[in-house]
């Protein structure tokens, strides 16, 4: 019943997560079709909290690949060396500890109280049923993209999305697919539209 639960929780996460950003938020004055390049701003990734279990040469490769894929099917190319980018980016990888309490019926299956219906001993749903609630922790991480300025530094665009930490036996093909797809999905409004 544990597993069942949990399991249900775990599904009814993934299926929220696919509807694109959870959060997004733009400057509907700015002429998002005006912007042609990017670069990453100083520092390009921000991990709160600085957890190395999550921070990793190898995260934040896989985090600059994807979104790097994901803005050149968008026609965005990143900027020549030693040029103003149009946009610079910013990323945060942000880690929480959430809990969700499922409280459920719980029959009685011991002795019942006999009748015409058979032994006063005999197994079964006889007797009063008691409420069960269990608590389950998971992590989530949530990623949010930045978009700002390159002329005068302010935020422009911003997209987070959120996704349960639940990749520890996953393969690097994997992962790196888990964060293109998760990318894919906070551009997915990208470049927003009247």
């Amino acid at each position: 019943m544990k597993r069942c639960l949990l399991l249900l929780a775990v599904l009814l996460l993934a299926a929220c997560a696919e509807r694109g950003p959870r959060n997004l938020d733009y400057d509907a004055s700015r002429d998002f079709a005006a912007y042609r390049s990017w670069g990453w701003a100083d520092p390009a990734i921000e991990y709160r909290p600085n957890d190395p279990r999550v921070r990793s040469d190898l995260t934040e490769q896989r985090l600059r690949d994807s979104v790097s894929g994901g803005l050149d099917q968008r026609g965005l190319r990143p900027a020549a060396a030693g040029t103003r980018p149009d946009l610079k980016l910013k990323l945060y990888v942000i880690l929480d500890q959430r809990q969700q309490s499922y409280s459920y019926a719980d029959p009685y299956w011991g002795p019942g109280w006999g009748g015409p219906w058979g032994s006063a001993w005999g197994p079964g749903p006889w007797g009063p049923s008691y409420v069960r609630t269990q608590t389950v922790t998971y992590p989530v991480m949530t990623v949010q993209l930045d978009m700002l300025d390159g002329r005068d530094g302010k935020l422009v665009w911003r997209a987070s999305e959120e996704r349960l930490l639940d990749d520890q036996n996953a393969t690097p093909s994997q992962r790196s697919a888990a964060f293109s797809r998760l990318i894919n999905e906070l551009l997915v409004s990208y470049p927003p539209r009247p």
